[in-house]
């Protein structure tokens, strides 16, 4: 596996982990990251600069690690921290390209 995905994967947890965090002090509600995530989903999915000819599977690229972030906030607090691939499976199951 590519180095630079695997750093990512890392990034990716720990970015889950401060979410919850940030959650539990009662910093900012689930509801608040969830709109916050749902409209960085949308800003990045209506980019009128992103190149035309940018394959549908680049597309899914970029909203990957803001959809992870939008899962992994509904697993806060439902028991342990899940896993990237606990993760990273769910958002696959729930965001199918043409669905």
């Amino acid at each position: 596996m590519n180095t630079a995905n695997l750093q990512l994967e890392g990034l990716y947890t720990a970015m889950q982990s401060v979410l919850c965090a940030l959650r539990d002090k009662d910093l900012i509600t689930a509801d608040e990251i969830d709109r916050a995530l749902a409209e960085a989903e949308t800003v990045a999915g209506t980019d009128p600069r992103r190149p035309t000819e940018l394959s549908g599977a680049n597309r899914e690229a970029v909203l990957f690690p803001i959809r992870y972030l939008r899962v992994a906030n509904r697993l806060c607090g439902t028991g342990p921290l899940p896993t990237f691939s606990e993760v990273a499976t769910r958002v696959g199951r729930e965001n199918r390209p043409g669905a």
